[in-house]
């Protein structure tokens, strides 16, 4: 935990393997997982205030697909808290069917807070965030050149992007994605901290209070 903890961009199953001399890669790989599942405290806060939110695509590239229609990749739904402006505060990362309005509509109350203000771009899947208790507010991009109208979510998007190709070199199963999205927020949310003892503390403190997980639990796809 410690290893893992203490290395600021994560870690891979190949580099825990290495670093702690371990002869199977499957077991370096079953115990990253399991500490990814204690990264998700049971009953955390959602977020308040004002959240930006969109969805993003995960996965290789296919081309002549693009856009919320396309096949093959896995779609994320992206909430960042607004701090100040232009500031990213907490994030919240929920893997998602579609961009359909019954899929948002199950997975924004499970990360945003009601009476929350909700920024996003125009996509109708938001339709009903106001009848669910947001205040929806709809971001629209102004006359300047390659202007961002969710400066926020596309960022943290970026970072993720960077972060699964950088540490994990792209090796991520989507069937698994939803460990590594644990992982990405619990790193990205205690970014500030000075005390890498601190971030090792909450993962004990987080592992001692979840029942056993075993090879079989982490090999089923979470959204089975």
């Amino acid at each position: 935990m410690w290893y893992v903890t203490n290395q600021k961009p994560g870690v891979s199953a190949l580099g825990l393997q290495n670093a702690l001399g371990l002869g199977s890669y499957r077991t370096a790989w079953s115990w990253l997982h399991k500490l990814r599942r204690a990264m998700v405290r049971p009953g955390r806060d959602r977020l308040s205030g004002l959240v930006e939110l969109d969805e993003i695509w995960i996965g290789g590239e296919h081309p002549g697909q693009t856009g919320r229609g396309a096949l093959g990749k896995t779609m994320v739904l992206v909430a960042a808290q607004e701090v100040q402006t232009g500031r990213i505060g907490r994030i919240r990362l929920r893997r998602i069917v579609d961009g359909s309005s019954g899929a948002i509509n199950v997975a924004v109350p499970l990360c945003i807070e009601p009476g929350a203000t909700i920024r996003t771009d125009g996509w109708t899947g938001y339709s009903d965030l106001p009848a669910l208790g947001y205040r929806r507010i709809v971001a629209r991009k102004g006359g300047a050149v390659g202007e961002d109208a969710l400066p926020l979510v596309n960022r943290v998007a970026s970072l993720l992007k960077r972060w699964l190709l950088g540490t994990h070199q792209g090796a991520v199963r989507l069937s698994h994605l939803d460990y590594y999205l644990d992982e990405f927020t619990f790193r990205f949310n205690r970014r500030t901290s000075r005390s890498r003892g601190l971030l090792f503390y909450r993962l004990a403190q987080q592992a001692m209070t979840l029942g056993p997980w075993t090879q079989a639990d982490i090999r089923r796809s979470r959204t089975e």
